[in-house]
């Protein structure tokens, strides 16, 4: 399990490469929980919402917010690619999402799909540096 959520962060930038669905979900999962634990906290501690700011250490809060939730997207925007190649797909998939609900639904269902046993990339993620 710490493998794949390490490997999500050390291949942040690698877009030709796969990622099975164990690679997938565990990070997605992860980050999902502790975002949302830690939005909480920094919610709590403030005793306001995050995107409200009333003074500078509010500034602060909220740009490296938006910045950690920049590196984020990147680096879950790499690995939806990877899990589509993994199922021999397009990156060019991932448009499918701006298509409402429809679109969310069935992206949801290729991340779910099982890895295809000929594909156009044949490195996972474990194997590129």
């Amino acid at each position: 399990m710490m493998k794949a959520y390490q490997e999500f962060w050390t291949k942040m930038f690698v877009w030709r490469a796969t990622a099975t669905r164990k690679q997938y979900w565990i990070p997605v999962i992860v980050n999902y929980l502790i975002g949302g634990i830690l939005m909480g906290i920094v919610e709590k501690i403030q005793g306001h919402n995050i995107e409200d700011i009333y003074n500078l250490t509010d500034l602060s809060v909220n740009t490296t917010v938006k910045v950690i939730g920049l590196l984020v997207w990147v680096a879950t925007l790499t690995i939806q690619a990877r899990r589509l190649h993994d199922t021999n797909r397009s990156a060019g998939w991932i448009f499918i999402q701006l298509v409402p609900v429809i679109g969310t639904v069935w992206f949801f269902v290729l991340m779910l799909l099982p890895t295809a046993t000929t594909s156009r990339w044949h490195d996972n993620q474990s194997y590129v540096y």
